[in-house]
């Protein structure tokens, strides 16, 4: 069975319509939600798309809103969506994964937790593939042996 691990550049996509947000209410109708993760860095890198977007006039005041309580509802307070605290551990365990793929400090903790996330989940036979839109993470996750 797969697992989705989701990087805030495609879980925005859920909530911010966009390039991939298709895509993306596809996986979120046919993958149960307790087979979805994400990183809890991730939820305030959302919430600030969801400020940029209303401040650049990109998205009305009333949509930011219901993005934020749908973003609130599907995940942040979802008993079922599987979020992974952050830690100094994982902090330091990313840090090489800067150096290699020249990709931020936050995407190397994001790449790094979700390859500690499908190592688990292959221990009990089960895959995880790795959901964003950012180019170089991609990369550097199908580099890692990651299904993207």
């Amino acid at each position: 069975m797969n697992f989705f691990y989701w990087d805030a550049s495609a879980l925005v996509k859920r909530y911010a319509p966009e390039i991939g947000t298709p895509l993306v209410n596809y996986l979120f109708s046919k993958v149960a939600v307790d087979r979805m993760k994400c990183l809890t860095l991730a939820i305030g890198e959302v919430i600030s798309v969801f400020v940029r977007k209303k401040n650049a006039g990109v998205i009305p005041e009333d949509a930011s809103l219901q993005a934020m309580i749908d973003f609130r509802a599907e995940v942040i307070d979802s008993a079922d969506f599987k979020l992974t605290v952050l830690d100094d551990g994982l902090v330091f365990a990313s840090l090489p994964l800067i150096q290699k793929y020249s990709i931020n400090a936050t995407d190397a903790l994001v790449l790094r937790s979700s390859l500690d996330a499908a190592a688990l989940l292959r221990d009990v036979g089960n895959g995880l593939v790795f959901v964003a839109s950012d180019l170089r993470l991609l990369q550097a996750a199908q580099a890692e042996g990651q299904t993207t």
